[in-house]
């Protein structure tokens, strides 16, 4: 068992990626080159955005984007940060587009400060939409919702659909959670052209909020095929507050200390974990059409 941090230093990394054939070693080296900065400001976690390996090819449905995925073994992106992690003694979740038999999956893993898996989580929900045809592409994930115990805390790991939907934030909270982070690739709307990334942050610090935990998400930015990805990347305390923040076109990192002792005693206090009734909450496992 994971001895219990009071504290976590959090990195985030904010960036574009690169397109073209050659787009995935060229964006693995810019991710390598935001750990290794966010890791010289100390940080002992750091955090990745959505698919940073790609562009966003969930834009359009096109078969040819499957051989992006590859097995958990064989992503380049999960062997070269595997690699990065062993050498800088670091915590890295990595998403990664993966290929599991004939199954395909919008996945992260948990890579703790020894370079070694802690394993996978599958993303949940799902889009569909104009700009964000995931359906095209990802199977619903099969893992539920996972806490990672790693060297520097219990990490719990949405990916970015997943963080509009507060029953993820809850369920993590619940499994021991000391964070939550979500990478998240998110921007522009094709068809309404309306600009979600207030609501986005209000959602999130939400979460932070009703649940008395630190949330954080690290998002692309740049414009790929006329979809511009906001960045405003950040972190969120306990209480609402945002501790740490990116703008919407900078690329770069930021590194703020989390203090989870006191976190874990304003959530006993608060009591909304305790509180909860969850024999009044069928409505919630309903399916709803």
């Amino acid at each position: 068992m994971t001895e219990v941090a009071d504290q976590l230093k959090l990195g985030l990394a904010q960036f574009a990626m690169h397109d073209g054939p050659d787009a995935a070693p060229k964006n693995i080296v810019r991710a390598i080159e935001h750990v290794r900065a966010a890791h010289a400001l100390g940080a002992d976690v750091v955090l990745l955005p959505e698919l940073f390996s790609t562009p966003y090819f969930p834009r359009e449905m096109d078969p040819k984007f499957f051989a992006l995925a590859h097995p958990l073994a064989e992503d380049p992106a999960v062997r070269a940060l595997s690699e990065l992690a062993r050498e800088l003694s670091v915590v890295l979740p990595v998403s990664f587009f993966e290929r599991a038999g004939d199954a395909y999956y919008n996945s992260l893993v948990l890579l703790d400060a020894d370079g070694k898996s802690l394993g996978v989580y599958r993303k949940t929900h799902i889009p569909d939409g104009t700009g964000y045809e995931e359906k095209f592409y990802f199977r619903p994930g099969d893992t539920g919702f996972r806490v990672f115990e790693t060297r520097f805390g219990r990490l719990g790991t949405g990916i970015c659909w997943d963080q509009w939907f507060p029953e993820c934030a809850r369920a993590m909270t619940l499994l021991g959670a000391d964070v939550l982070l979500y990478p998240t690739a998110i921007g522009s709307e094709p068809v309404t052209g309306r600009d979600t990334s207030k609501p986005w942050r209000r959602a999130m610090v939400g979460h932070a909020v009703s649940n008395t935990i630190h949330v954080a998400a690290a998002n692309r930015v740049g414009d790929e095929g006329g979809q511009k990805f906001y960045g405003t990347s950040f972190i969120a305390d306990p209480w609402g507050e945002i501790v740490g923040e990116l703008d919407g076109g900078e690329q770069g990192v930021l590194v703020h200390t989390l203090d989870l002792a006191a976190a874990r005693k304003d959530r006993d206090w608060m009591g909304l974990l305790k509180d909860r009734q969850p024999h009044a909450y069928g409505e919630l496992t309903k399916t709803q059409r």
